[in-house]
């Protein structure tokens, strides 16, 4: 692909196959076939994009023929082209995960369609260079989500979508708010201009304004106080579709905070980003005693999520280049690690019949390849070395001590320990414990994609962890572009 396609590709292949899938909506081999060579495409596009991200340190385009600072304009470098291949990664396991018959929800044939456009709405929300523009794909993510919510008309799944929406547009009307307020004084969008423009904002006033800004994105990433949205209404969505929510929406949240106080607006208020610690550490406790409270598979693992989304915000809120460099690593580890858990959890739904653990048990005897499928990512959500989640937390550890940060060390441990008693409960009563009935009852089913793509994350987990310099490498050249 030539440059300008390489740019667009995130965007335009989505979109064009979230089209195509609704042409075909009455013929569902057809739109499956239709969504597995768009979702093939988008991978090899973004392969391309990060080769050529990664030799020239980023591509840039300018639509409209309108000259920046006015035009609508993509800038991807080294972070957002390792996020859009991420993005391809998690809607190739998804997608291909669906053909199983492990959970796979509704077939309903606006699934599809609407599954691509969240991949339209994450990349281009990766890729833009425009504030105004990171509000419209923010929109094209909660649109296309809302109907995934609410397509199964399940009674849970609906009042799932009604707390999705509510919690989500509160976020959203926030965001376009901060985007307003920020270009009545500055008279840009454009994250270059408004870089400049930032240096001769009053101080008070900076602060504001970006106070507005990070909170709208926390309310999007699942931050303390602001998550209750998020374990309130996963739960409800099918396993393939909850799986690309858990890895994508949430980081897309992250990835704002971490490029607009890290890249953009710099050096940001030492107030915000000490403010910004402290609601790390909040986020961290908050999510881990979640998970630790229930016992429904997805319910922990929703928790999880915002208890890890902690450790990326800690790694922000230490504001140097080790720091986004941590962050980055960790949030490309967690996107893996935490959809092949929820793709997992859907397979011990399909032999057993029940997301409860209380229901279920005896799936390491029966299930030997399952209980070992668990163990990778779980281990790796824990930190156990070396699993690629030792090294995410070793790298936001380590600055967090280097820069004297004992209590939010010491907050970091002890969720890593809360996490490793909520990973073993899911252990024990799922696969060491017998089966309350005795024994597993036969289930039939198309169930070898589910194993094909849970291996295949696995396996991305695994490389992470034996050979992560590959990985801290590439962080670290993405971290020094930012505009510290």
């Amino acid at each position: 692909m030539s440059h300008p396609a390489l740019v667009i590709a995130p965007v335009i292949i989505p979109l064009s196959t979230a089209m195509l899938t609704a042409w075909a909506y009455r013929r569902p081999a057809l739109q499956t076939a239709i969504s597995l060579a768009g979702v093939l495409a988008f991978l090899l596009a973004a392969i391309g994009l990060l080769q050529s991200v990664d030799a020239q340190g980023h591509l840039a385009m300018q639509f409209g023929n309108w000259e920046k600072p006015f035009g609508i304009a993509f800038l991807i470098d080294r972070t957002g082209a390792s996020l859009v291949l991420i993005t391809a990664l998690m809607g190739t396991a998804s997608l291909v995960f669906l053909l199983s018959d492990a959970d796979p929800g509704s077939r309903h044939p606006l699934t599809l369609p609407l599954v691509h456009g969240v991949l339209a709405g994450v990349s281009g929300s990766f890729c833009t260079a425009d504030l105004f523009n990171l509000y419209v794909w923010f929109e094209v993510m909660l649109i296309c989500s809302l109907g995934l919510f609410a397509i199964g008309r399940r009674i849970d799944q609906l009042d799932g979508t009604f707390k999705y929406m509510a919690l989500n547009l509160v976020g959203t009307l926030l965001l376009l708010m901060s985007v307003g307020m920020i270009y009545a004084a500055t008279g840009h969008l454009y994250f270059g201009a408004l870089s400049e423009a930032y240096a001769t904002l009053p101080p008070g006033l900076a602060l504001a304004l970006l106070t507005a800004l990070t909170l709208a994105f926390l309310m999007k990433a699942g931050a303390f106080p602001l998550f209750a949205w998020l374990p309130a209404a996963y739960h409800t969505l099918p396993a393939p579709v909850l799986a690309l929510f858990a890895g994508l929406l949430t980081k897309v949240g992250v990835y704002t905070v971490l490029r607009t106080l890290g890249d953009v607006f710099t050096p940001a208020p030492g107030l915000l980003m000490e403010a910004l610690g402290w609601i790390a550490v909040a986020t961290m406790v908050t999510g881990v005693l979640g998970a630790a409270y229930h016992w429904d598979i997805r319910r922990i693992l929703a928790f999880h999520i915002v208890s890890q989304i902690g450790y990326i915000l800690l790694g922000i809120a230490l504001n140097t280049e080790a720091g986004f460099t941590a962050t980055l690593f960790y949030t490309l580890h967690h996107i893996v690690v935490k959809a092949n858990l929820f793709l997992i959890g859907a397979i011990v739904w399909f032999w057993t019949g029940s997301y409860d653990l209380r229901r279920v048990g005896g799936l390491y005897a029966a299930r030997p390849l399952l209980a070992v499928l668990f163990l990778i990512p779980a281990l790796s959500l824990v930190g156990i070395p070396p699993l690629s989640g030792f090294w995410a937390k070793f790298l936001v550890l380590q600055e967090a001590i280097a820069q004297g940060r004992v209590a939010w060390t010491v907050a970091a441990l002890l969720v890593s320990v809360l996490t490793l008693y909520s990973m073993m409960k899911i252990w024990m009563e799922a696969f060491w414990k017998p089966h309350p009935e005795g024994a597993l009852a036969p289930v039939q089913g198309r169930i070898w994609p589910a194993y094909l793509a849970t291996t295949s994350l696995a396996g991305i987990t695994l490389w992470i962890g034996l050979a992560p310099q590959h990985l801290l490498a590439f962080a670290q050249a993405a971290a020094r572009s930012f505009n510290l």
